[in-house]
């Protein structure tokens, strides 16, 4: 019994340490879109603003680039369907023999790096378009164009892998009784193999799409003059980023649970509606008396996604009559006292450190340097003295009362630098010297 507990409670802690390493870089990030600061953080946490929804909507650049995205999507799903239903169909026709063969061709786009097809998709279709005598402003050169054929190349496997799982359910005998009930190939296709095959192609529809939507590694060698929203973020963030970025995050996790919440709402209520019919007596089947399960009863996911909505509602309206302008001056002003505080601080202990200096140094001024001597050793004299360059001093006045002596000194502010004993080494002192 106790291991029993014991396994529970580890289960719980490894779904708990889980989600929080899934879903905790999430919930940060989506709490910085309601901070003041122009940087993303989420700590030390200053006033509440939507101002940053307001700045995402004002960025024309993102705009641009979520239209793009979801114009490359759409075309992306189009083709990548088409190509792995194709494919699929394909893989169960095929001689039995060959199918690992196929199978292993139609996968291998997905362990191709992105960066490849890229590069390989832009080559490719420039050298269609010069065989075609076509201009550089071609359809074949136009970046949607070749950034959806570009994803499609690899999407299209994941579509493929998932219509053959739904194929693998497939009942051919159904299709063999449209047949001999006389209808045709198109015709056994179109009203019994696709009406099957259409949750597999929704869900890889949706598949589809978002990998479209969040490609960057392939579409940022085809986009040409259509960046998509990924290469408009990554260009961003080479600029630094702000809290709008957040914001857009935001907006796409709760579009993407409520669509979930509402997939899920709408997959109970069938279950309940057909366990409803089940249980119902013929009495009321034919009376029509049948009461049928709410839209919230037994229906955990239904109340999620209205408890979602109705915070998002809340929101929307808090946005629109809340202002933190009052909370930001607020904010500046307390940032303003902290500055000027530790300011003080330093300036108080800068003076500490300097009278401490002066007690080690026994409270007496530091000694002047000594003036250099008149005529030194040095072949350069007094140059770098500074009473040279002030024209004062008793120095000065020596030298003005006999300029000619070059023994003592010069008048000169160079002394005797340029003295033509001090590079022959002739002069009388080193002679007097040796």
């Amino acid at each position: 019994m106790k291991s029993f507990s014991f396994m529970r409670l580890s289960l719980w802690v490894y779904l708990a340490i889980f989600f929080a390493y899934l879903l905790g870089p999430l919930v940060i990030m989506s709490a910085t879109a309601f901070n003041s600061p122009s940087f993303p953080r989420m700590t030390p946490w200053e006033c509440l603003t939507f101002e940053w929804f307001a700045a995402l909507f004002r960025d024309e650049r993102i705009l641009n680039g979520i239209w793009n995205s979801i114009l490359v999507g759409a075309g992306t799903v189009v083709l990548s369907v088409a190509m792995g239903l194709a494919g699929a169909l394909m893989l169960t026709q095929i001689w039995p023999k060959l199918r690992a063969t196929y199978y292993t061709i139609i996968i291998a786009p997905i362990l191709i790096p992105g960066v490849v097809l890229g590069i390989s998709t832009l080559v490719f279709w420039d050298r269609i378009n010069r065989m075609l005598g076509l201009g550089a402003d071609s359809w074949l050169s136009n970046g949607l164009f070749l950034t959806i054929i570009g994803q499609s190349t690899f999407i299209a496997s994941y579509c493929m892998l998932v219509l053959v799982a739904r194929l693998q359910r497939y009942d051919t005998a159904l299709t063999e009784a449209a047949l001999d009930l006389g209808a045709t190939h198109a015709q056994a296709f179109r009203k019994v193999l696709l009406p099957f095959m259409r949750p597999a192609i929704a869900s890889a529809a949706v598949l589809a799409f978002l990998a479209s939507f969040e490609n960057y590694n392939t579409t940022t060698f085809t986009f040409g003059e259509y960046p998509t929203l990924t290469i408009e973020l990554a260009q961003k963030v080479r600029y630094g980023i702000t809290p709008a970025i957040s914001a857009l995050a935001f907006i796409i996790v709760v579009l993407t649970v409520i669509a979930a919440l509402a997939n899920e709402a709408s997959i109970r209520r069938k279950e309940l509606v057909a366990a409803a019919r089940q249980k119902a007596t013929v009495e009321e089947l034919e009376s029509g008396r049948l009461r049928l399960p709410g839209f919230l009863s037994s229906n955990a996911a239904a109340v999620a996604l209205v408890v979602v909505a109705c915070a998002t509602v809340a929101v929307v309206g808090t946005a629109s009559v809340y202002s933190p302008a009052q909370c930001i001056a607020d904010v500046q002003e307390q940032k303003r006292l902290e500055t000027e505080q530790r300011i003080q601080e330093l300036r108080r202990q800068r003076e500490l450190r300097r009278q401490e200096q002066l007690e080690q140094q026994g409270g007496s001024p530091a000694p002047a340097p000594s003036a250099p001597a008149t005529g030194g050793s040095s072949g350069f004299g007094g140059v770098f003295a500074p009473g040279n360059l002030s024209g004062g001093g008793e120095d000065g006045a020596e030298a003005e009362q006999d300029p000619q002596d070059s023994g003592a000194g010069s008048s000169s502010g160079f002394g005797g630098a340029f003295d033509p004993g001090n590079l022959s080494g002739g002069s009388d002192d080193s002679s007097s010297g040796n």
